[in-house]
């Protein structure tokens, strides 16, 4: 199986402390259901364990869910992990209750997409298809 041929493989996780997970499950269900591979791995994950699962896993899409603040530390320390790991070839997505004027801050630090907490759920898994493709042809 050529890497164009290959599912694309998420996983997605809650940094922090943020115990709400009704919308991050959504997300999950929508990309399974347009044939990924999906891992979630819950709640309260620090960066460390998510980067270390992400690069286990050989995932091409690290997705986030942040709804309790913190976002622009932990996407930080996320991003910073990637790039020692030496996977921050591994697509980075943010979603959750962002302020708007934060979204350039992350995209910064090497967040590829954020998602507010009204996106629609066709937009993420097109966005998810597109990036982890172009990842692939890379």
């Amino acid at each position: 199986m050529t890497a164009q041929e290959r599912r694309i493989r998420v996983l997605m996780g809650k940094p922090g402390l943020c115990g709400h997970d009704r919308g991050i499950v959504l997300v999950v269900m929508a990309l399974r259901d347009a044939g990924m591979e999906v891992i979630y791995s819950g709640r309260h994950n620090s960066p460390e364990a998510l980067v270390e699962v992400a690069i286990q896993e050989d995932v091409d899409v690290l997705g986030v869910s942040i709804l309790a603040g913190g976002h622009l530390g932990l996407c930080d320390r996320i991003a910073k992990l990637l790039r020692e790991r030496k996977a921050d070839d591994i697509v980075l997505v943010a979603g959750g209750f962002i302020p708007p004027e934060d979204r350039p801050k992350l995209k910064a630090m090497g967040v590829r997409e954020v998602f507010s907490d009204g996106a629609k759920l066709e937009d993420i898994v097109k966005f998810i298809e597109h990036a982890a493709r172009e990842r692939a042809a890379a």
